[in-house]
């Protein structure tokens, strides 16, 4: 079965088009700019220019109309950029299909999969697109998603499987005939559930400060605008500062900032071969408490080699370095070990068998290439064996291999109690060196009919496979970074307890002595259960549905559990943890779809630094929303209390739009890119309930923004008492309010280190914005035009002086709050 070649696929992918259903994909230009063009903000810029084109004005007019057009440009450049990171992770997390390409197995993305292709389809897999079967081994497929009846259906060659189904058991090949809206699935107009846009409990929270924020920002603008109209008898004018203050303290920025933090968070994820399917991941990420992680191809590296033979008689050979020639006492235990392996292994274990196999067995009459599988018994959770029936031409009756764990395999060959007991201290022995061992058996069948059951085969012991599998090794010290980072790691795995041990003895679990068996789990109480949870930390033999049982017994104690996974029977557990993290290589396509995360490349060490990463993300983002709230306590005051006062006004619409082209890009890029701090995972876990906007948050910015606006409304008031006209009262003012906004950022992005380690981090984007706020600081206050637009005054060195030290005295008193509130 060569199948396709990669030229005709890709001739074919052209004309017939991507194999895949109409859905959301990323927002045009034209699209954004409609959302945009409905923004509070741009509204009242618009209607601000409105009323100076009223008033005559026309010079302020453009002025905010470019303003409204720089607004507008920045943003739509970080929305694109936000949909382009969204829609990359889309198409990452899409199915996957396995085909043969020019005689070679391939995984791709579902979409590229094209009329004629070969499937390969296991236990799992989301069928791609509409195939007819042409092998079927025990192969049974959910078509619940087409028909809603939720009874499996088997399948044999010339039935056809479903794109959209799922294979619940078995596998097979099938050749594709029909793809995305020519499938059955494309024609009854269904879409399968991918991704979900969930609202983040960052969102709800978020949303409901800014409804509460929008309502009493509202009721203060109708106030400074009632004020206005009848303290200077200027009802016009009134509207305009009323308009002002509502550009000023408006929250529309809070949403946007969270929005942007979550999906370039998740990039940035992927970025560690880590992808997020649901956002709330992002967010939780940073609160794990528990790691729960399987050995095989994540704290190792899923690379089996059979190291070790025993036969049945006690005989043993190591194959550290293979011999020459097998001794004739192991043909049949590896002939067998191959024999209970699929023909076309997928499976590290069975391809290790196959390939020291054929290795060592290539001039015998041991390897079977012309034999038939007539049949097959898979593994199941009450008989952790394999067994496959197969027949020669010329011989009437069957050939059985079986192969699985050893206790299973003596039970099928009904052993006396001195067997086990002897075949259990030498697979004690094997396991106790890292070795992964699997029992071997054979039996013959002549009646025609294969019977149900392992049991109704005479089984004859032939001996034991010991296979390594080496761990990562960078898996130790990540292990070690998730101690530091008070996160406990739990290690779960099929093998024997004494692999386990040694495996969890090597990469650093602690208390890797403890460890329990899925039996004995099974028979705890709950009461048990619960006593026992905090000594545990590995566990063998473990069986997919025991995950479910450990994930909610961790949850009741209030841990938040991140659980790893990769087959069908995992999907459970990892729906119910808060962060379910599948399998990105080795794992089905039901586990990925349960899963938030997916790892791509299977490592333990990428969990880790996706973990670092979640936790940076809420790290910045604090900092982002303490820097919002505090830049814009000054704003709003120093455009009420002149109001209120009877003085002349400091910020006119035009001033707060410059504000603005600070404060947007300083939150959605600057505290966005801010590298971690050294320290991020020797703190302790956050709390998941923790709110964003806490206490801790909320007090300390509304200091920093009172403080700041004390020192401007002391600098307006002196400078009017000293005779100053208004425009340059003016123009110290804003002058020290834009070099204060420009200081709080640097400060509130050192919440979490040192002021100088902030500084020496390396953050381009934090010396443009500071560049640039600069920048149009003193070209407003050096051009005479602009100035005119302003209402400002030239300043002298003096006065500049004077903002400049007025501003360093507030931020100098600012970082005691700011360093007490470190997170």
């Amino acid at each position: 079965m060569l199948g396709l070649s990669e030229t005709t696929a890709a001739a074919r992918l052209e004309t017939e088009g991507p194999n895949e259903l109409p859905g959301p994909r990323a927002q045009g230009v034209p699209a954004l700019l409609g959302e945009l063009l409905r923004e509070p903000m741009v509204a009242l810029l618009i209607g601000c220019g409105a009323i100076y084109l009223v008033l005559g004005d026309t010079q302020e007019a453009l002025m905010l109309l470019g303003f409204l057009a720089l607004i507008i440009a920045i943003t739509l450049v970080q929305a694109r950029k936000t949909e382009t990171a969204l829609d990359a992770l889309r198409n990452l997390s899409s199915p996957r299909a396995l085909v043969m390409r020019d005689g070679e197995k391939r995984r791709i993305a579902g979409r590229e999969v094209v009329r004629e292709d070969l499937l390969l389809v296991a236990e799992g897999d989301r069928v791609a697109a509409d195939a007819r079967v042409l092998i079927a081994r025990n192969l049974l497929a959910d078509e619940s998603l087409l028909t809603g009846e939720s009874q499996p259906v088997a399948k044999e060659a010339g039935d056809v499987l479903y794109a959209g189904t799922t294979v619940v058991r078995g596998q097979g090949s099938a050749q594709v005939f029909a793809t995305a809206l020519a499938t059955e699935l494309g024609r009854i107009g269904k879409v399968l559930d991918t991704a979900v846009d969930e609202a983040t409990r960052l969102e709800v929270e978020t949303r409901r400060l800014v409804k509460v924020l929008a309502v009493g920002a509202g009721a203060l603008c109708v106030l400074v605008l009632v004020a206005y109209g009848v303290m200077r008898h200027d009802w016009l004018g009134g509207v305009l500062t009323g308009l002002t203050l509502a550009m000023a303290i408006l929250p529309n920025e809070l949403p946007a900032v969270l929005m942007i933090f979550l999906a370039l968070g998740a990039w940035r994820i992927s970025q560690r071969r880590v992808l997020t399917r649901r956002m709330p991941a992002v967010e939780n990420l940073g609160a794990a408490t528990v790691l729960c992680v399987d050995k095989t191809g994540t704290l190792t590296m899923n690379q089996m080699a059979v190291r070790r033979l025993m036969t049945a008689a006690g005989e043993e050979l190591e194959l550290g370095g293979a011999p020459a020639e097998l001794p004739e006492a192991f043909h049949s235990l590896l002939e067998f070990g191959i024999l209970a392996s699929s023909p076309a292994p997928f499976d590290p274990m069975e391809r290790a068998v196959h390939r020291i196999g054929d290795e060592l067995l290539a001039a015998t009459e041991h390897l079977h290439p012309a034999w038939q599988l007539a049949g097959a018994h898979p593994l199941t959770p009450d008989m952790l064996a394999v067994s496959q029936a197969w027949r020669d031409e010329g011989d009437e009756g069957y050939v059985i291999g079986t192969k699985g764990a050893p206790e299973a395999i003596l039970d099928l060959c009904h052993s006396d109690a001195a067997t086990c007991a002897r075949v259990a201290q030498e697979v004690e022995r094997f396991a106790r060196s890292g070795l992964r061992v699997l029992g071997v058996a054979r039996a013959r069948h002549t009646s025609a009919q294969l019977p149900g059951t392992q049991h109704d085969y005479d089984f004859e012991f032939l001996g034991l496979l010991g296979l390594s599998d080496p761990v990562r090794p960078q898996v130790p010290q990540a292990v070690r970074e998730c101690y530091q980072a008070g996160i406990r790691v739990i290690m779960l795995t099929g093998d024997h307890i004494e692999t386990a041990r040694s495996i969890a003895r090597e990469v650093g679990i602690a208390n890797p002595d403890e460890v329990v068996s899925g039996a004995e789990l099974e028979s705890w109480d709950e009461a048990t259960f619960d006593a026992r949870l905090t000594q545990v930390n590995c566990y063998a033999r473990m069986q997919p549905e025991l995950k479910l049982r450990l994930v909610e017994a961790l949850q009741r104690r209030g841990e938040v559990v991140a659980m790893t996974g990769d087959g069908v029977n995992d999907a459970p557990a990892l729906k119910t943890a808060q962060i379910g993290i599948a399998m990105g290589g080795r794992g089905t396509d039901v586990a990925r779809e349960a899963a938030a995360l997916v790892v791509l490349d299977d490592d333990f060490s990428s969990i880790v630094a996706a973990i670092a990463a979640g936790r940076r993300v809420f790290s910045n983002l604090r900092s982002a929303m303490a820097y919002l709230l505090a830049v814009h306590v000054p704003i709003a005051g120093i455009s009420v209390l002149p109001v209120l006062m009877n003085l002349p006004l400091v910020l006119l619409p035009v001033h707060v739009a410059l504000l603005h082209l600070v404060i947007e890009p300083a939150c959605s890029v600057v505290f966005e890119a801010e590298p971690a701090a050294a320290d991020v995972m020797r703190r302790a876990p956050r709390s998941v309930d923790a709110p964003l906007f806490s206490r801790e948050l909320i007090l300390p910015s509304l200091m920093q923004g009172v403080m700041v606006l004390l020192m401007l409304l002391v600098l307006f008031v002196l400078a009017l008492a000293r005779g100053l006209d208004e425009n340059e009262a003016r123009a110290m003012t804003f002058t020290s309010l834009m070099l204060a906004s420009l200081g709080m950022i640097i400060f509130n992005a050192a919440r979490t280190r040192p002021l100088r380690e902030s500084l020496a981090m390396p953050n381009a984007a934090r010396w443009w914005v500071l560049g640039g706020g600069l920048a149009l600081t003193f070209g407003a206050l050096a051009v005479p035009a602009v100035r005119e637009v302003f209402r400002f005054a030239p300043l002298s060195m003096a006065d500049l002086a004077l903002c400049f030290a007025a501003v360093a005295l507030t931020l100098v008193g600012q970082t005691a709050i700011v360093g007490q509130n470190s997170v």
